[in-house]
């Protein structure tokens, strides 16, 4: 039943015989060939770049020393032009998140985060009632202890 030829599920046919992992030394040559130019290839590329790089740095150096007075205070200024481009965008961005945020708050949408939001909220009325809960007893001390008079 191995060797017999079967039928796919599309009317294909495939032989059942034939050994797919077939590693026979010719074809391990193969793969070690065809490994060993693809190595060497990208071996020879990377040195024809870095030739090349180091090559163009040679050329652009005296370039770069002649007009660095010129060139560092431009890319100083067009970096902080960008930079303060990027800041202004991205506090804008801020900005309409947190009023959407806000928005979708006060509109009962339950945006993430509220039930943190609201938690806060009652811990700090929380903490709030307890200071003004020890302030009048301490006023109430305070008016208790000056028509009494002085301890010490």
């Amino acid at each position: 039943m191995s060797d017999q030829t079967r039928r796919g599920t599309y009317g294909s046919s495939y032989d059942t015989s034939v050994d797919v992992n077939n590693n026979s030394t010719s074809r391990q040559a193969i793969k070690f060939l065809t490994a060993a130019t693809v190595g060497v290839s990208f071996m020879l590329l990377s040195g024809l770049i870095l030739t090349s790089t180091i090559i163009g740095l040679v050329i652009a150096t005296p370039l770069l020393v002649l007009f660095s007075p010129i060139l560092v205070p431009a890319a100083f200024i067009i970096f902080m032009a960008a930079s303060g481009f990027l800041f202004s965008g991205g506090c804008g961005v801020a900005a309409v998140a947190a009023l959407s945020w806000i928005y979708n708050y006060v509109a009962g949408k339950h945006p993430v985060g509220a039930d943190k939001l609201d938690y806060a909220r009652g811990v700090i009325a929380d903490k709030a009632r307890d200071v003004k809960d020890r302030a009048k007893d301490y006023a109430s001390y305070a008016q208790g202890g000056a028509t009494t008079g002085s301890t010490y």
